[in-house]
Parts: structure tokens; sequence; C-alpha cells
């Protein structure tokens, strides 16, 4: 189904690809791309109690473009989606996942139960989309490794293949992004391929403190760890690229920052996680792609270094929080070779319609650098009112370059 978004604009011709694209490159443009990053849930059911949309409009979406996500989107007035990805082997990646498991109840209804990651985390009843509470590990040590990650962390052509449905003249393949179908290539919608995870993904299997504490205990299982998650992610990467599929930018989460600064030695970052970068970022630039965006959290400045200079070149959300992260100094000290997307204060949208102006002239001279496109730097949580982000749609609509 041909949907408002993914239509060229009648006035002007261009496609929303055609428009990420053109400012992502520092071309001509009429007016800057309107994108979100997904909702929490809780916010779709309010939205759903108010009658703005349906409950099967909220109980069907994913923040993947898929036809409710789609649908969504064009009731507030965004182009697209910035989360539409390919993700050849899952975001996780581990295959198989670790069955969803309740090892303890409470009188209260809440319950620890293992997760998709083999992590032990506390399950509340009525809880909403945060991060929940962490317990325990099944990633302890290099037997825990060798018995229950290693194997789960292997390459595999027929897990690749499960993701893409190729036809015999090889001319289509059907991405899993709601489960549409278009020629390689020939689409009107930005659309990017998962590059994995050097780190991030390590850091959540092990939990925050053991992940610091590893390469000190045992460096040798330290970097075995990191060396086979990243050769995934490379692996993952060529499989799908040799299919002849064409994407716009790779995407590669990591998430290892918080409001205090990286939650890993820029030294050792650069060590141990630079080369495997420029390794798979080298390897999308011989494909076509020359536009690596990668998602982290918090803040970010001393790992920037890293990824500018192995072949990461677009950073995402861009999270403002409570240190005003924007792209204006990463700008300036590493010019135009660096692009954003994000950095727009979303807890405006549960404020009023001054709020949201205010926002957009913060937003302005950070638009006028070129290589940015604001968008809400998590997804829009329940405090935003519906008639608040539509009106920061409309308002930005009207932005040209």
């Amino acid at each position: 189904m041909k949907m408002e978004t993914e239509m060229e604009d009648k006035k002007t011709g261009m496609t929303p690809r055609q428009r990420a694209s053109a400012v992502l490159h520092y071309e001509e443009v009429d007016r800057i791309p309107v994108v979100h990053f997904g909702y929490w849930k809780e916010t779709l059911q309010k939205w759903v109690g108010e009658g703005h949309i349906s409950q099967e409009q909220a109980d069907g979406w994913e923040c993947n473009g898929n036809v409710y996500d789609v649908e969504i989107g064009n009731k507030l007035g965004f182009d697209h989606n910035w989360n539409q990805i390919f993700f050849p082997v899952g975001f996780r990646r581990l295959n198989p996942l670790f069955e969803h498991k309740v090892v303890k109840e409470f009188p209260d209804g809440s319950r620890h139960v293992v997760n998709e990651e083999g992590v032990v985390i506390l399950e509340k009843p009525g809880a909403n989309s945060s991060i929940p509470r962490e317990i325990d590990y099944t990633l302890k040590d290099r037997a825990s490794w060798e018995e229950h990650y290693k194997p789960r962390l292997q390459f595999s052509q027929e897990y690749v293949d499960e993701a893409l449905v190729r036809k015999e003249d090889g001319q289509m393949i059907r991405f899993d992004a709601g489960g549409r179908e278009f020629l390689q290539g020939d689409r009107t919608f930005h659309y990017g391929l998962f590059g994995g995870s050097v780190m991030g993904e390590i850091r959540d299997w092990l939990g925050l403190e053991n992940f610091c504490y590893l390469n000190m205990d045992d460096p040798e299982l330290f970097l075995e760890i990191v060396e086979t998650s990243a050769e995934l992610s490379y692996q993952s990467v060529k499989a799908v690229l040799d299919t002849g599929a064409k994407f716009d930018f790779m995407h590669i989460w990591e998430d290892l920052a918080c409001k205090s600064g990286p939650l890993v030695s820029p030294a050792l970052f650069e060590e141990i996680a630079g080369p495997h970068y420029k390794k798979i970022s080298d390897l999308a630039r011989q494909y076509g792609i020359d536009i690596i965006h990668l998602d982290s959290d918090g803040v970010v400045d001393s790992l920037i270094p890293t990824w500018i200079n192995n072949g990461v070149n677009t950073l995402f959300p861009i999270e403002v929080g409570t240190w005003g992260g924007n792209i204006a100094p990463w700008r300036e000290k590493y010019g135009k070779e660096l692009r954003g997307v994000g950095g727009m204060r979303k807890a405006a949208f549960g404020e009023d319609f001054a709020a949201i102006d205010a926002e957009i002239e913060r937003l302005k001279p950070l638009i006028a650098l070129g290589g940015f496109i604001p968008c809400p730097d998590h997804h829009i949580s329940p405090e935003a009112k519906w008639d608040n982000v539509r009106y920061y749609c409309d308002r930005m609509h009207e932005l040209t370059m």
C-alpha cells in the first residue's frame, strides 16, 4: 500500500529519501525533513484514549516504518521514522535468543525473568517502557562465554537469508520493514542497513560493572568477545550487500555513554574498537554507502575522535539531556565531515506552543550548518500532547534551508 509520506511532494517533486540524502550531503533541498524516532507504548495508548489513533494502530505499531508507524506519522505530519533500518540478523544478534523465562515471583506481582539477552531483569506490573532494573547476568567469565554466548554469535548465511527473500531474477528483495517490497534502490523513503555493534551489546550482556572490570580481570577474554561481536557485524553486512541491495546509510548501535561521559576508557576504545569501525565502514563504502551512522546516548564527546577517524560520520540521536548536547561544537572541531540527526528537546512536546516555538528557534542555527536533521532525541514520551506534536510538524514543514 502506497503511503502519503512515501510519495513525492507535489510542489517540489522531492521524495523523503531525496530530501534526507540532500541534507546529509550538503546539497540543495526545498525544506528540512521532518522525522521522528518512534513513541513509547504508553504514549500511543494515551492517544488512543484521546481518540487520535485507533487501538489497532497502537497495538500494531513498531518502530521500523511498518504500516501503522506510517499511518500515525502521517496523522501527526512527520515525513517518516528515521529508524527505518534493515536488521539482517536481528537487533540483538544472538542466535538463538535466550528463552524468556520466569525465575522468581513476588507477592506484589513483580518477578525476576531471564530476557532474550540472558540478563535477569526485574519486571513490575504496569511498569512503563523505561529500561528495567538488571539483577544478574548469564555472561560472567570464560566458561559462560564459551557455553552460552560464543555459539550464538557465529555468522550463519542461513540466518541472514531468513530476512532476505530474493526472486529468481535477483532484481527484487523483500525487507522486513513492514513487509514492503521494492526494487533495489528504487524507493521513495530513506532506509538503512544495521551494521551491528562493537562494544555496546557486550556492555548489555555483561552489565556495566562487569564490563568495566573484565578488561582488567581477563583482557584476553574481553578482546575475544569484542572481536567476535565485530566479526559478526562485518560478515552480516557483507552478506546483505553481496545480494546487490542498496541502502542510504549504515547504522551502528553502541550506547556507550551517560550524562557524566563515556562508559569505557577513550584510550581503550580507540585501541580495541577503532580498527573494527574502520573495517566495517570501509566495507560499506565499497558498496556505495557513504553515510555511516552511529547511535549512542549521553555525553559522547571523548569517543567522537575514534568514530570520525575510523569512518563514522553521522551521530544519532544527539541526546539533549541535562547537558544540552548539540552538533555545533562538534562541527566547529571536526568540520563538515561530521553530520548529525536528532538533538530536538522532546520534553517541549509536553509543554505548550511557546515552548515548541522556542525549541525551533534554538534549532534554526544548527540547521543552517547543513548536514543536520532535527529529530526528537528519543521515543516520544507520554507527557507529549498530540496537538503540540502536530504543531511542531506544521512549523518544521515551513522551514527552508
